[in-house]
């Protein structure tokens, strides 16, 4: 096991782990808790070492193991048996296969990491300033890595909803982060069947006050994509945001584009968090729809209002990753100019929209990209409670300038258990007084 290297450069860069700031995106947190770490160099080439401790803590947790349970059982309800039996074996079966890393040696990562380079989705400039390189961000460490079965470095339950400080950033955070977006997207369906899918007995539309079901609807949603799409997108985060001896995480490459001129040649940015790539990118090896992997890139911005170049881009990043030649497969096509885009999936293709200037939209491609924003409120939840934990830490004797300590034996387990989202909200109802209360109850439970 090679050796890990913890500088502390001083106590005041240490506690800054613990006191983030708030960011307007998901996708600017991804890329700002980065740095927030910058105290600690960890070996990112093989698997994190606190990851066994994460997945004791969230193991134990009601709170992270019923989420758990929701999203196995949600997954179960696809109708779709290809879509259904993956989704499932993804999240509940421990030894599952890391499919799109089969077979991958050493040099077939160089040329991937070449061919990424060469079409402009990675930022070279990263090979120098990520923890191992762009081969480590690209390809984090694996179990029986060299196998014909490469497996999770953690269990799927014990991973964090995203970066250390950021929303559900705690061992478990995953399956809460995932439940309520699964939640979310299926309760946007919901809504626009009873918005736009109901008609009076003239066949003109109304808009229903009650739960309008999928075969009494006008118009069609795909339930199997809205299950599951919610599901998927984040499943690569056990991968990137593996846990660290002293209850950090892993840093998150951000790719699927350079940052400069991503927009077919001219300027955009279409750099995104690793684990969305890495997920399309499993994904497809797995032979999953079109149209699920289209609704499934959407999750960080709908191929919309100008932003097809993004998810066209992640789509092309992720196929390079997996091997797959994605026009060949249908994940994307090309237009009069060779330019790629989203293909006519459906009855889209009656009219030509390529040739308009027009992105091939399907509604799930927008609801999914709504249903993945509770951000808003749960990235500042965590760094609310972070100030507030450091605050209540002496009276449960913990010392915040221990590190290892303070994360991995208070708050770790506090938010694991307990969610950041419940303590700011308890906080804001209830003051310093109620979330003391929910740390008595951890202690008395012996779970603090």
């Amino acid at each position: 096991m090679r050796r890990i290297y913890l500088i502390l450069v001083s106590i005041g860069i240490v506690l800054a782990t613990f006191a983030t700031p708030v960011f307007l995106t998901e996708q600017a947190s991804l890329k700002g808790f980065n740095t927030a770490t910058a105290a600690i160099v960890i070996d990112q080439t093989i698997p994190g070492l606190g990851n066994k401790n994460a997945i004791q803590i969230s193991k134990k947790s009601p709170l992270v193991q019923t989420a758990t349970q929701a999203l196995i059982q949600s997954a179960e309800k696809i109708s779709n048996r290809k879509l259904r039996s993956a989704t499932v074996d993804a999240i509940s079966n421990r030894t599952t296969c890391v499919q799109h890393r089969i077979g991958i040696s050493d040099s077939t990562k160089q040329s991937i990491l070449q061919q990424l380079t060469q079409a402009g989705l990675v930022d070279p400039s990263s090979a120098s300033t990520f923890p191992g390189g762009l081969k480590a961000g690209v390809f984090p460490p694996l179990f029986k890595e060299a196998s014909n079965c490469p497996q999770l470095p953690q269990a799927f339950f014990s991973a964090p909803g995203s970066a250390f400080g950021g929303h559900h950033s705690a061992p478990g955070g995953l399956p809460i982060h995932e439940f309520v977006n699964d939640l979310s997207g299926l309760g946007l369906t919901d809504v626009y069947r009873q918005a736009y899918g109901t008609t009076n007995q003239a066949g003109l539309p109304i808009v229903s006050g009650n739960k309008v079901s999928a075969k009494k609807s006008d118009v069609a949603i795909d339930q199997d994509l809205m299950i599951a799409a919610p599901i998927w997108h984040d499943w690569a985060k056990t991968l990137v945001f593996q846990w660290n001896a002293d209850g950090t995480e892993f840093q998150e490459l951000s790719f699927g584009g350079n940052g400069i001129n991503d927009n077919k040649g001219s300027a955009g940015d279409s750099q995104t968090g690793g684990h969305h790539i890495l997920g399309l990118a499993e994904s497809i090896k797995r032979g999953l729809s079109p149209a699920f992997v289209i609704t499934q890139a959407s999750a960080h911005a709908a191929p919309s209002l100008g932003n097809e170049y993004k998810v066209v881009n992640w789509i092309r990043t992720a196929a390079i990753v997996a091997q797959i030649d994605p026009v060949a497969t249908g994940y994307l096509s090309k237009d009069s100019q060779s330019n790629f885009r989203l293909p006519p999936l459906r009855r889209l293709g009656d009219v030509d929209l390529n040739a308009a200037g027009q992105t091939n939209l399907l509604v799930e491609y927008a609801l999914h990209n709504l249903s993945d924003a509770d951000f808003v409120f749960t990235i500042p939840a965590v760094s609310i409670d972070q100030v507030i934990l450091k605050s209540l830490a002496s009276e449960f004797g913990y010392d915040v300038n221990n590190v290892s300590s303070f994360n991995n034996q208070f708050r770790n387990p506090i938010f694991s258990y307990l969610s950041a989202e419940r303590l700011a909200i308890i906080y804001g109802n209830k003051g310093l007084s109620g979330v003391r209360a929910e740390l008595q109850n951890l202690k008395r439970l012996n779970i603090i």
